[in-house]
């Protein structure tokens, strides 16, 4: 059902925890599934430095969690706003199609905190 990337991501998540002194954070659910994400990010001349997540759900939702904070990593906020959640489906190996929302859910996370930290910083 999940490809070996999805499972090595839920097993051994990068990335994982709250971050101490975050520059912006943001959180987003999805009710129907009980999917909560959330995302730190720490930003140094306008590339995300750090980020970190904490996601309480299932595999898929961890696993995209600890995908998307390997994406952005090092990226500038623009190139991090550009990444889609076939993107992260795609760098996983492929989620089952009921699954594909966790990869959108965590793409909003990041997207969120970074407009967070847009607005925290105009």
């Amino acid at each position: 059902m999940y490809s070996k990337k999805v499972i090595q991501h839920f097993q051994k998540p990068k990335n994982m925890g709250k971050m101490k002194n975050p520059d912006a954070v943001a959180e987003i659910g999805n009710p129907n599934c009980g999917d909560i994400m959330r995302i730190y990010i720490k930003v140094r001349d306008n590339k995300i430095k750090d980020i970190s997540f904490e996601t309480m759900g299932c595999v898929a939702a961890i696993s995209t969690s600890s995908m998307i904070t390997e994406m952005a990593k090092g990226k500038t906020l623009a190139q991090a706003m550009k990444i889609t959640y076939n993107d992260v489906a795609d760098e996983l190996g492929k989620l089952p199609p009921v699954k594909i929302h966790c990869a959108d859910l965590a793409v909003q996370a990041l997207q969120k905190a970074i407009k967070n930290y847009k607005e925290k910083n105009k």
